[in-house]
């Protein structure tokens, strides 16, 4: 079934039920009385803001009466997945979020689950990566970053939210090879989640960060870091003082999908519900001002959609991952 296909069957399911159960109101459109988003990471990392802008988008613009939030750190994500497994029965109205990281993570053994063993929702937002220093740094570029390398050796340090083998590691890695060095020489300190690796940098244990952009933009517009590179093809609207890797010679691009999964043996309605709710989302004044301030990417992959979109990018990950001798 091709994409265009997909969203008119996901639409016109989402439709019937909203129509038979009601729950689409004529003076505001709600859609769900409440959302609980569960985030498998901690406060001030990329998962956080996603549940917590795309909640924003959807309270303001009426779509959603009210939204709450859990943030569960552990297991590189593995203690909120299982906990969306083991509990499945009691988490009616209830989102995790998640990221390519699943798809990593589930590879690497980090934990013994997948996105198969979850309720595919929907993709709902892209996001790219970006590596950062201090902003009282003296490395200025991305030039600057690898003369420092080369002077330091093992002693240059670079942190990210994630586990060794996790996409901030990847992303570094994918960096350094594409600038010529060798990818498994980096160091790398990982920490459980954005918020604790941009403390670890702002203190100094480590010398720069592989973050999500949309995060290393909050910290920049504070004057607390300087972005040296992203992973965009060109320069990002919502920060287009921050260079891309490509133009600085080094050719690196990615763009990491965040996304929500509901609890296994979610019924088909409440699904419809939740895609609905995300479809209607994205032509709110609501979600146009969180998705501009954080420098996201809209997509939208629902359903079956979203089940081939994963598949395919387990597919290229791996191989890339067994490239680098992460596999």
């Amino acid at each position: 079934m091709n994409k265009d296909m997909t969203r008119r069957v996901v639409m016109a399911a989402a439709a019937a039920t909203l129509a038979m159960t009601g729950m689409a109101r004529a003076d505001n459109h709600q859609i769900l009385d409440s959302l609980h988003f569960v985030v498998p990471g901690g406060a001030g990392g990329g998962w956080d803001g996603t549940a917590r802008g795309t909640g924003e988008a959807l309270t303001e613009s009426g779509l959603v009466g009210s939204a709450s939030y859990e943030n569960m750190s552990g297991g590189g994500g593995g203690v909120a997945i299982a906990y969306m497994i083991e509990n499945a029965e009691s988490l009616d109205y209830t989102l995790m979020v998640n990221s390519t990281p699943i798809i990593i993570r589930s590879l690497t053994g980090v934990f013994p689950q997948s996105f198969r063993d979850l309720t595919l929702v929907a993709g709902t937002i892209g996001d790219y990566a970006a590596i950062v220093v201090p902003a009282d740094s003296p490395i200025q570029d991305m030039a600057g970053l690898l003369a420092e390398y080369h002077e330091q050796g093992e002693d240059f340090a670079i942190g990210g939210g994630s586990v060794p083998g996790g996409m901030d590691h990847l992303v570094a890695a994918m960096v350094m090879q594409a600038a010529g060095e060798d990818p498994i020489a980096v160091n790398y300190i990982p920490y459980d989640a954005g918020g604790e690796a941009m403390a670890g940098l702002l203190s100094g244990e480590i010398d720069a960060l592989s973050t999500g952009f949309s995060e290393a933009i909050a910290l920049a517009e504070q004057d607390e870091v300087r972005i040296l590179g992203v992973t965009a093809d060109e320069r990002v609207p919502a920060y287009d003082s921050a260079p891309t890797f490509t133009e600085q010679g080094i050719d690196t691009t990615f763009v990491n999908w965040r996304g929500f999964f509901a609890a296994p043996g979610a019924s088909e309605e409440r699904v419809a519900q939740y895609v609905a709710a995300f479809e209607a989302m994205y032509d709110t004044e609501a979600w146009e001002e969180v998705r501009a301030r954080n420098g996201w990417v809209n997509i939208f992959h629902p359903g079956d959609d979203f089940s081939a979109f994963l598949e395919a990018q387990e597919q290229e990950i791996g191989d890339l991952m067994r490239t680098l001798g992460f596999l």
